[in-house]
């Protein structure tokens, strides 16, 4: 083949080449499958913690978990339990919140976050308490572990007695402050359960609401580490914690309408994270799930005849609050009763069970919550009881 011929072959075949080409550029998309369109709730809810709960704590349901049973350090959360034992022994009247507390040397040569005590400085117990539970204050945890127990180890070892009281399988107390330590682990489900029963108690509850005290005669401004008591609608309780192993750490409550969740996050890794986690995980607790209430707790649901007593009836009051939990959609169709004997025999203490109101639906218990008497009814004399027949017959 000539040189000629050959050059004539190959532009015929390039511009053949190209008019394929540029006809399979020009050709249309071949149409994707259409999405299928699903009548469920979205996807669901992912968190940067390392383990992470949303508790409801009236039937103990958990709505949300990651990792909830994970061993993890938990920085200054640790003082959670710090708090429930010391305002447990107020409230028992062991202590006062008006007691001086004298600092020890122990307590002022901790580090980290603090109120900056010096050695044999007297606070009363109740700013203490503020500066564990708003500043998150290391040497006021130590002083008060010192005068509750004697001695911080002391004080732990009642941390720990009170975690195995509450049934908690992952935890384990080795100070009183959170400050890094071999062995010191939790986990956001028994934290979960530490802040619950903190949230019984109302010096607690009352401590952990606090935004701001003034301090040593408004000399030291504390403000509470936990930001979520301004940002988050209904935040009520909560505290914060963080090291360089414990990362960022939160547990936290919030109420709305009746519903409240406890929400514990560990191990975030960016500043504020804990809060814009624990924010997202309240949210879609409280955009799913609904309160169905009753009566509130100590709240008047009936009366009980009295036999024998100087009263002929009795208060009857709900020991727990009265509610229940489900899912939004899902909150019609329960029926209520009680059940109560026809008479209860004199005397009476205020407080002691005396029946059950029961809440149903189809059929099956959804909830039973004690009943209590609500006042003391002494036993009448033979002389009271006979005016009262007497009375009765004519």
């Amino acid at each position: 083949m000539s040189k000629k011929r050959l050059v004539i072959v190959l532009v015929a075949a390039l511009v053949f080449s190209m008019a394929i080409a540029r006809a399979a550029w020009a050709a249309p998309e071949a149409p994707k499958e259409k999405p299928a369109v699903s009548g469920t709730a979205p996807a669901g809810l992912e968190t940067t913690a390392e383990a992470a709960v949303l508790l409801e704590p009236l039937t103990g349901v958990i709505v949300y978990e990651k990792e909830k049973d994970k061993r993890l350090p938990m920085a200054s959360v640790t003082k959670l339990m710090t708090l429930l034992l010391a305002t447990e022994a107020v409230e028992k009247g062991d202590f006062k919140l008006n007691d001086n507390v004298v600092t020890s040397e122990n307590a002022w040569e901790m580090g980290g976050s603090q109120i900056y005590l010096e050695p044999e400085e007297e606070m009363s117990l109740w700013d203490l308490l503020t500066a564990i539970g708003l500043q998150s204050a290391n040497d006021a945890s130590v002083a008060v572990a010192e005068h509750i127990s004697g001695s911080e180890e002391a004080f732990v070892e009642n941390m720990n007695e009170r975690a195995r009281s509450l049934g908690l399988q992952n935890t384990n107390f080795v100070n009183c402050h959170g400050l890094t330590a071999d062995n010191h682990y939790t986990s956001a489900y028994d934290l979960a359960q530490i802040l619950k029963e903190g949230l019984k108690n109302p010096l607690f509850k009352k401590i952990s609401a606090m935004q701001e005290y003034d301090l040593r005669g408004g000399a030291f401004k504390l403000w509470n580490t936990n930001k979520l008591l301004w940002w988050y609608d209904g935040a009520d309780a909560g505290k914060t914690g963080w090291t360089e192993a414990a990362k960022y750490c939160l547990a936290s409550s919030a109420e709305r309408n009746g519903l409240r969740f406890i929400c514990v996050v560990l191990g975030t890794e960016q500043v504020k994270s804990h809060f814009s986690e624990s924010m997202k995980i309240f949210d879609y607790g409280f955009a799913r799930y609904k309160s169905v209430n009753f009566a509130e707790q100590g709240e008047v649901v009936g009366q009980l005849r009295v036999s024998k007593g100087q009263s002929e009836q009795v208060e009857v009051l709900a020991l727990d609050k009265i509610s229940v939990v489900v899912p939004k959609g899902e909150e019609k169709g329960f029926e209520t009763g009680m059940e109560l004997p026809g008479s209860i025999n004199a005397p009476v203490q205020k407080g002691q069970e005396v029946g059950s109101y029961v809440v149903t639906k189809n059929g099956q218990e959804a909830l039973r919550v004690k009943l209590v008497a609500g006042a003391d009814i002494p036993k009448a004399s033979l002389g009271q009881q006979m005016r009262k027949f007497l009375d009765s017959v004519y």
